[in-house]
């Protein structure tokens, strides 16, 4: 069996107007959700296999915070533009060629990507995952490369505000 969290940024800036969206960092809210929502995954003794993240900045940098709390090594982070450029189809081609040595994965992204992939695996229907929302998903089968449509199991989603 296979878990995949799939994690939505934290909250970002858009203080400076001409900076490009790939560019933009978390803000002062985003600084402080990452940390409380990483630290409910390590209270949940969660050990990432891989941690994968969109290259954006507001992406990897949350990425970052969680790698820090659950002792994963920043340097291991897999960074994958098709996160950040590409829809639901390149991030299913992504996960379904992940390593089957791997059977936790965290996953960070942007939406409506990420609200759109979660109904696509469970079709649970969530209207719209949060900032630093985190969705966990249970993967019956063996091999990433069985992951299809509806091939999982919603378990649960939580976000900053829910605390």
């Amino acid at each position: 069996m296979k878990t995949l969290y799939l994690v939505r940024h934290a909250k970002s800036s858009w203080d400076n107007a001409n900076m490009s969206d790939f560019d933009r960092p978390l803000n002062s809210r985003g600084e402080k959700a990452a940390p409380l929502m990483a630290q409910k995954m390590l209270k949940a003794s969660v050990v990432p296999d891989l941690i994968i993240t969109s290259p954006a900045k507001r992406a990897l940098s949350t990425a970052e915070v969680f790698s820090d709390m659950l002792d994963y090594p920043v340097e291991r982070i897999e960074q994958r533009m098709e996160i950040y450029e590409g829809g639901i189809q390149h991030m299913l081609k992504l996960v379904q060629e992940i390593d089957d040595s791997c059977n936790t994965v965290l996953l960070f992204g942007h939406n409506p990507n990420l609200t759109i992939f979660t109904h696509f695996l469970t079709s649970k229907h969530i209207q719209n995952v949060a900032t630093c929302g985190i969705v966990k998903i249970l993967m019956p089968h063996e091999h990433w490369n069985e992951t299809m449509m509806d091939s999982g199991n919603f378990q649960w989603y939580d976000y900053p505000k829910k605390q």
